[in-house]
């Protein structure tokens, strides 16, 4: 009810904006055309299907709200459809909807439906951060599988999620080990009235099934009906990690659905779009961001001697050597003195790390705190050696340490920002950064840049894990 309240307000603002800024008012403003009427009762109209499509695009779904892309991508979605909706009925009809008009009321509606859903994503986070509003959740597996989704669900309680419960059909009620799981294990038999005890014993909202679980087709079947009888969602959890929703791919064959996990590749007009972005982006940046460059220029060289700038190999698409270009934050040594330091370094992996880093100049120190140092690397975007958004550049000495798998990261180009950015920065342990990364090359798309970006700027003003 809230969510719905959030967007009618979004799109009854959006609406008057728009109204008001190409008429200047909501009086004597006429259609021209078949049909007669007035703008402020386009408006309304206009308004009417918008919350109808939202909630036609299930953008208020329980299974997507909170986390994720999905939901915002419903709302992009849905939205252009009716805009698109209105152009065409324009032309058909011959009703000469005003350019201004339109060409204001999407983009605002946008903007003020993704800043609300924002909003209330970041109320609802806390409160189920809180244990509150989450779905109590039994997960039926094997042990391994069964701890495995146990340990990422409680590690994402805004996803609203609370295992409460585990049913491992198959399996002894005591690990033979010693290695309990975290919750109490409700059951091991494998009939349908055995789990709709559990269910009913817990009380449980959903219900898990991963991997492992050695439940019959019959039983499955049969258990749906069983659940959907009580109200109580089943859940399917294939042994698939880190995988983005747009990757998976349902095809029903012969009443079985068959999961098709496919790889997006940056190439053809997906490549073009986002090179397309990263030229627009870097050189609109390089324009307005101009003062900030002068102004720390001015700073670098009054603080220390030295050059401005610091130019480091990094290592790009495809393993190729390019020079990322950053304000010089360090004293001009700082690259001879890291073997010095060597022994003081606090990542637990291929990159180095220290939080008190006496390299760092006192100006470096706060240009790093808010990543104005990174600004000049929007040059590397413009060239084509860097991306907006994308895994961070390393450099050569870290690639000699890499393992086979890490150098996936290399099939796109390096950025700026991207998930490491807005997920912790620096705080980050070496496997959770390449967990990150990897991510990103494996589930690239352009709604997701735009959500990254989104969060960088919020990263980058609250300083979050930079040091």
């Amino acid at each position: 009810m809230l969510l719905a309240i959030i967007d009618a307000v979004a799109i009854i603002l959006a609406m008057f904006i728009a109204q008001l800024y190409r008429f200047g008012g909501f009086a004597g403003n006429e259609l021209e055309g078949v049909i007669e009427a007035d703008y402020t009762v386009l408006s309304i109209s206009i308004a009417i299907v918008w919350l109808i499509l939202l909630d036609m695009w299930g953008t208020r779904d329980i299974k997507i709200i909170g986390m994720g892309t999905e939901e915002y991508k419903r709302i992009a979605v849905s939205s252009l459809y009716l805009f698109g909706a209105i152009a065409i009925v324009s032309y058909a009809f011959g009703i000469q909807t005003a350019r201004g008009y339109v060409g204001l009321a999407l983009p605002a509606g946008l903007f003020l439906l993704i800043s609300g859903r924002w909003l209330y994503r970041r109320h609802l986070s806390r409160q189920r951060h809180a244990g509150m509003f989450q779905r109590r959740l039994m997960i039926v597996g094997g042990p391994s599988t069964v701890l495995h989704l146990y340990t990422n669900l409680t590690s994402a309680p805004e996803a609203g999620y609370e295992p409460v419960t585990a049913y491992l059909p198959g399996y002894a009620l005591n690990a033979p080990n010693g290695d309990e799981l975290p919750i109490p294990v409700a059951g091991v038999s494998r009939d349908v009235e055995g789990i709709l005890a559990a269910v009913e014993q817990y009380k449980v909202d959903a219900l898990a099934i991963s991997s492992g679980s050695m439940l019959s087709p019959r039983v499955m079947r049969s258990l749906g009906w069983e659940l959907q009888d009580r109200g109580v969602s089943m859940i399917m959890a294939p042994a698939l990690t880190d995988v983005a929703g747009p990757r998976i791919h349902t095809q029903p064959v012969n009443g079985l659905p068959l999961i098709h996990v496919s790889t997006p590749k940056l190439e053809g007009i997906k490549g073009f779009a986002k090179r397309g972005f990263d030229v627009l982006g870097a050189a609109l940046g390089l324009i307005f961001l101009s003062p900030i460059f002068l102004i720390t220029a001015l700073s670098v060289r009054l603080d220390s001697k030295g050059p401005i700038f610091f130019h480091q190999k990094r290592v790009g698409k495809n393993g190729e050597i390019f020079y990322m270009h950053k304000f010089r934050s360090m004293n001009p040594d700082a690259e001879a003195k890291k073997a010095e330091l060597m022994d003081q370094n606090e990542s637990d992996g291929a990159l180095f790390k220290m939080k008190k880093d006496p390299r760092i100049t006192k100006v470096g120190a706060f240009i790093r705190r808010f990543s104005i140092d990174e600004l000049p690397q929007l040059w590397n975007v413009l060239v084509g050696e860097m991306s907006i958004v994308g895994p961070r550049p390393p450099v050569p000495e870290e690639v000699q340490a890499y393992e086979k798998h890490v150098h996936r990261r290399f099939m796109v180009q390096p950025g700026i920002t991207g998930l490491w950015q807005v997920s912790g920065r620096s705080g980050l342990s070496w496997e959770e950064s390449v967990r990150l990364d990897l991510y990103y090359v494996e589930n690239w798309s352009l709604i997701q840049d735009m959500v990254i970006l989104f969060k960088t700027v919020r990263a980058v003003l609250t300083s979050d894990g930079a040091y």
